[in-house]
């Protein structure tokens, strides 16, 4: 193990990035409240602001894969798209397997400058959690509580807001409802079977009505779906603790545009499309199981600096007093302030550690472990 990995595995180290992420989150919270007088004057500017307020939050997300793991990601799409992503608004339909994949959605965004102003549909508890949460609020991120009769008129309410929104943005979609799992996928399956549906080897059985929703409310404002398949080199299974720690992955994404004119409009038979789409995804997993790489040609774009740029502000702007303070605490030998100092590092440390929980596996949500034949 080099130097470089040695430093980047040790825990001081991360408890340090830990403070500054969620510092500069918790200031970008404060500054996105003090936009909210804003809002009665121009939403459109307001907008605006809350999309770079945002942007400084989640690129430092993205920094810690591109910059920090140095991970590797790939690019499997047709070179006619490619010109055309980050230039439209679109959903972005992801596969759910791993626990960095909305990192790397992240990532596809920051790539073609749509981060900031990018959308997910998300549980309705995540609004309450710091930073994330409520930075998400301002971006006028679609919340839902996984109860279709509840959801229905929030979502489509919160897509049509979106009808004015003043920059490009993607509607990340994982249309699965929840992370893969042997156990979801098992239950998944017996849905598929109770339906007649065609099994997936790769995927769990997508959530139909959410999506249909989406297209209907998106529709004359978004252009297109990037059907987009990821997967990881090596069999691995990437976690956020190991992008902590400096571990490098290379992950490869194949993203097919489908213009959205072409997805129908009827409730069955947008549901029947989205069945095959997944199926699609299914044969395109094995083929990446088999041959190690997807098909189609490879169009990669490069790393922007921008994510590094906004990272290194935030750390010089808040590690030199946290210097000053270490300095002065070891000064003033105050077994009082020796004791508050540690607890506040024990705090921050416990509350990264939960919010870091929350993108784990074997933590996740316990959504698709029954079944709910209704839901599809």
């Amino acid at each position: 193990m080099g130097l470089v990995q040695l430093l980047k595995s040790q825990f001081v180290i991360h408890l340090l990035m830990i403070y500054v992420f969620m510092v500069s989150g918790l200031i970008v919270n404060i500054l996105q409240l003090c936009t909210l007088p804003l809002w009665l004057v121009s939403k459109r500017l307001a907008r605006k602001l809350n999309v770079r307020l945002g942007y400084s939050v989640m690129s430092q997300m993205v920094a810690l894969l591109e910059w920090w793991s140095a991970t590797e990601c790939t690019l499997y799409t047709d070179p006619k798209s490619y010109p055309l992503y980050g230039n439209e608004n679109a959903i972005v339909v992801l596969n759910h397997n791993f626990e960095i994949d909305f990192l790397c959605g992240w990532t596809f965004c920051e790539r073609f400058g749509v981060l900031g102003s990018s959308k997910v549909l998300a549980k309705k508890q995540l609004a309450f959690v710091p930073i994330i949460g409520w930075m998400w609020y301002f971006l006028e991120i679609v919340f839902c509580q996984r109860k279709w009769e509840d959801d229905r008129k929030t979502v489509a309410e919160s897509l049509q807001n979106l009808h004015d929104y003043p920059e490009n943005f993607w509607f990340l979609l994982h249309c699965e409802g929840t992370r893969f799992t042997p156990l979801k996928h098992e239950v998944s399956m017996q849905v598929a079977e109770s339906k007649g549906l065609p099994k997936l080897k790769y995927h769990l059985l997508p959530r139909t009505k959410g999506f249909w929703v989406t297209v209907q409310n998106l529709r004359g404002n978004a252009a297109a779906v990037y059907d987009s398949t990821l997967n990881f080199r090596n069999n691995e299974s990437p976690t956020l603790l190991g992008l902590l720690s400096g571990r490098k992955y290379h992950a490869d994404l194949y993203v097919r545009r489908i213009p959205l004119d072409t997805v129908p409009e009827g409730e069955a038979e947008c549901a029947a499309w989205l069945h095959k789409l997944y199926q699609e995804k299914d044969s395109f997993q094995e083929h990446y199981a088999q041959t190690g790489r997807f098909p189609g040609p490879i169009k990669s774009p490069p790393r922007r600096p921008w994510s590094l740029i906004n990272w290194l502000f935030w750390s010089s702007l808040l590690l030199y007093p946290l210097f000053l303070l270490f300095v002065q605490l070891i000064s003033s030998g105050s077994m009082l302030t020796i004791v508050s100092s540690v607890a506040l590092c024990i705090i921050v440390s416990v509350g990264a550690r939960w919010m870091i929980g929350q993108t784990e596996i074997d933590r996740g949500s316990s959504y698709g472990n029954k079944v709910t034949v209704n839901n599809h």
